[in-house]
């Protein structure tokens, strides 16, 4: 199959304009494949060749103005066309595959209720596995879908969907969108509708989750009115589309995709089991990072892939800002920045690191612009749309993006088209800014100097790197009234680089900070006194966000081998207990147990960091026994469970049904101690099998899946080994799942013959099985936990070879790159 490249998709523009598409696609030809005719309307400006894309089963015809065309000319995914000038229509007939993979027409078979569902996924290049399309983001067109469903089935689409009888569905034409947001989903759903600002608003799902959906559409309606509400005092431009359905599907690849009129997500955003308060401001984040791309990236789309920035990074930033301003949810910058910022640091600080704006060269086709959804165009890119703000201020911020929307409104964009769009709205240089922001890499070091003198102390910034920054500096004093606490004394603003040293009245404070608010994109560094202060006083200060600036840096001392992890897991058990916002703790225990006590001690210093760890949760627990924060309590079962050492207590749990003073073991609590005790050999099949007779679920299948793959036996890592790399079978979940539970750190004697198997397995696995199950290879059934020297020599060995898939090559290339940085901090 030949991916799209930039050239060519610059040539196709200018020989065609494609103006509408119908489609009909009929779901009723069998469990593998569904048939699908296209109907294209589009316009050649001159005499030329070119080629429409598409994955068939089979090619059944193809006819141009009428006359018919020799289906067996078909290419990989591309079938050439020799044009006229003038108007044309093509119509192709073919039959297509579903896929478990979670790309193109997934389709999906519940085992709770045995009801089927089909849903699209077209991002990128996947329309070709649904239907026929001059497939580029910069040929916007019309979209008319109709379907033919079972009998029983709802038909959903970006348009509003109607009813003909006999399992016949039609959608409204939509105005002019990219093909790869083309959305369908159809099966027996369970929807909820309300109308809001005289549009249908609905939520689908499936129908084993249909009482959990209804549990929470108040609050999931709630939080899309008000994010669709505070969108519109912001943006001049209306919603642009005649509907707004989100549809919770199965086995879902990323979080969400914007489809207009049409969100998809994943539905473990349908809570069936308990969780927090920070998971839920998750999903509201999702809900208000997918509505904003109806207007980034749905009105106005980028013209080829190396923008995609302009879609993820303003989504991103304005899914957290506008949650914050509009909802309950109004401390969204602390889990952006203890957990979603440190996703951008990880990136930036890798080989594969890119600009938030790369050139176009620099994403020469498809399959490269698909490495680039990572933590860089969406984190940092947030980030730094954040430092933008805070430097342009935002009324101009906002008056250059609605002139933005303005000029391009149903049409594409590029970098300088909305660099343009800032300049009418300011005096400042904004293209100086963005060539400073954008189009660099890597992650600048912030470093005070503190000085105290008989007059006052000063203050300079020390910078490692060359980004201007404008940031905001936190002083804060011992409080004389709560030992351990610390006030606020001021907060000073400045512009980095600050050199000199700036005057402040009065003694030193007892801790400067860089940074206060997290407004930049910038690793912060404390001065010696600050830091002791810090490690004593951490809790105490009175902010959150300050807190989580503090704990990133301590972050990024441990991953620069400027911190030791045994003092990271110190300040963890010393200011944890007394820690009262979740995302932190959340944070702070997901990198002391994943990161520190999984890679960064040696073997034999492991046992001792997770008795620490559950030390600290036991003091979490000792804390909420009465009942006051439910949250912090079931996220300290949680990590107590991951980390159990022994099986008396979380067996005991099992057994009873309930953690002692709560919670009751649901489903989620149920696998997830269920798991641990395969990992320490105290639980099997028999068990597994009762706990899947239990929960029968999809999420059931995967815990079980992921169980198994866990058992400490040899027949058991083979079983999983040869589901995983040499059978066909498993969805892109259920893959997933067994790889996250065949390594375990425990268990390193025992599948180390797997480390070196492992890339030559996988590189055959991509090569078969695609993009997606390649990507999901590189992130779950990588060695992680295997940080030895000679890992990382046969990793780096395998990454020299050729021909492997780019989604698999960059996941092991960033892989290897952590693996390395695993390797420094043991030697430090």
């Amino acid at each position: 199959m030949s991916v799209l490249t930039r050239d060519e998709a610059q040539t196709r523009a200018q020989l065609i304009d494609v103006h509408r598409y119908a489609i009909d696609l009929d779901l009723t030809t069998g469990d593998e494949t569904f048939a699908s005719r296209s109907l294209i309307h589009f316009t050649a400006r001159s005499a030329g060749d070119t080629f429409v894309e598409l994955k068939p089963s089979a090619l059944h015809s193809l006819t141009l103005d009428g006359h018919a065309l020799d289906p067996e000319a078909l290419d990989g995914n591309r079938y050439p066309l020799t044009l006229e000038p003038g108007e044309h229509r093509l119509q192709v007939e073919a039959l297509m595959d579903y896929s478990r993979t979670g790309e193109g027409m997934h389709r999906f078979t519940d085992p709770s209720d045995g009801e089927t569902y089909v849903y699209s996924q077209m991002f990128m290049e996947d329309v070709q596995r649904v239907f026929a399309a001059f497939d580029q983001p910069d040929l916007k067109a019309v979209f008319e879908l109709a379907v033919t469903a079972p009998e029983g089935w709802t038909v959903l689409g970006n348009g509003v969907a109607a009813h003909h009888g006999a399992g016949r569905w039609s959608c409204a034409a939509t105005p002019p969108i990219s093909t790869y947001l083309v959305a369908v989903a159809a099966g027996p759903w369970h929807s909820v509708r309300t109308e809001h600002a005289g549009l249908p608003f609905g939520l689908h799902t499936r129908r084993s989750l249909g009482p959990h959906l209804d549990a929470d559409a108040d609050e999931l309606f709630e939080i899309t009115r008000q994010c669709f509400d505070r969108y519109h005092e912001k943006f001049e431009e209306p919603y642009p589309f005649d509907s707004y359905d989100q549809a919770f599907v199965p086995e879902f690849n990323a979080g969400a995709m914007e489809n207009p009129g049409l969100v998809t997500f994943r539905d473990e955003f349908v809570f069936r089991s308990a969780v927090t308060d920070t998971q839920r401001q998750t999903r509201a984040m999702v809900i208000a990072h997918e509505m904003a791309h109806m207007w980034f990236g749905d009105l106005v789309t980028l013209a080829w892939w190396d923008d995609i920035w302009l879609n993820e990074s303003f989504a991103e930033y304005m899914g957290y800002q506008t949650l914050t301003e509009a909802t309950r949810f109004t401390d969204t910058w602390v889990d952006f920045g203890i957990a979603r910022k440190a996703w951008g640091y990880d990136a930036d600080q890798r080989p594969s690191t890119h600009p938030v704006a790369p050139d176009p060269d620099a994403v020469p086709d498809t399959a490269s612009a698909m490495l680039n959804f990572d933590g860089i165009s969406y984190a940092k890119g947030a980030s730094a749309l954040r430092q933008l703000v805070t430097w342009l201020g935002e009324k101009d911020f906002l008056a250059g993006i609605n002139t933005h929307f303005r000029r391009h409104r149903f049409a594409n964009a590029t970098l300088a088209d909305f660099l343009d769009s800032l300049a009418a709205a300011t005096d400042r240089d904004v293209h100086g800014w963005a060539k400073s922001w954008l189009r660099t890499t890597g992650v600048d070091t912030l470093t005070p100097q503190v000085t105290d003198g008989p007059g006052g102390w000063t203050l300079a910034v020390d910078r490692d790197g060359g980004r201007p920054h404008r940031i905001t500096v936190g002083a804060y004093d011992r409080d004389p009234v709560r030992p351990g606490s610390l006030v606020l004394r001021d907060r000073i603003d400045v512009d980095v680089p600050l050199t000199g040293g700036e005057p402040h009245p009065g003694r030193r404070p007892a801790l400067v900070l860089l940074n206060d608010g997290d407004t930049t994109y910038a690793k912060v560094r404390l001065d010696a006194e600050s830091w002791a202060t810090a490690l004593g006083s951490l809790s105490g200060i009175p902010d959150p966000l300050t807190r989580a600036v503090v704990w990133n840096a301590a972050r990024d001392m441990v991953r620069d081998g400027e911190l030791a992890p045994a003092t990271y897991l110190e300040a963890a058990r010393a200011h944890l207990p007394g820690e009262t916002d979740l995302a932190v703790v959340q944070g702070v225990l997901s990198f002391a147990a994943t990161q520190i006590a999984d890679r960064y001690l040696a073997p034999g210093r492991r046992p001792a960091a997770l008795s620490l760890l559950t030390d600290t949760c036991r003091a979490l627990l000792r804390r909420t026994e009465d009942g006051s924060d439910p949250g912090m309590r079931l996220t300290a079962v949680r990590h107590f469970v991951d980390a159990a050492a022994h099986s008396a207590s979380i067996q005991e749990w099992l057994t009873d049904g309930s953690v002692p003073g709560g919670p009751e073991l649901d489903p989620e609590l149920r696998w997830r101690i269920l798991t641990r005790l395969c990992v320490l050999g105290e639980a099997g099949e028999p068990e597994i099998t009762a706990e899947l007779a239990r929960d029968p679920s999809a999420t059931g299948r995967e815990g079980a899946a992921r169980c198994r793959a866990a058992l400490p036996f040899a027949e058991a890592k083979a079983a999983a080994w040869a589901r995983m790399f040499e059978g066909e079978e498993l969805s892109n979940y259920l893959f997933a799942a067994t790889a996250q539970g065949f390594w375990q750190p425990e268990q390193a004697s025992l599948t180390r013959e797997y480390v070196g198997r492992f890339y030559a397995d996988a590189v055959g696995l991509a090569d078969r099985r695609g993009p997606a199950i390649a990507e999901a290879a590189g992130r779950y059934a990588f060695p992680a936990h295997e940080v030895t020297a000679e890992a990382l020599r046969q990793g780096r060995d395998c990454l020299e070879g050729t021909g492997m898939l780019p989604a698999l090559h960059r996941k092991l290339a960033d892989q290897l790159d952590d693996l390395a940085r695993a390797l420094r901090v043991r030697g430090v």
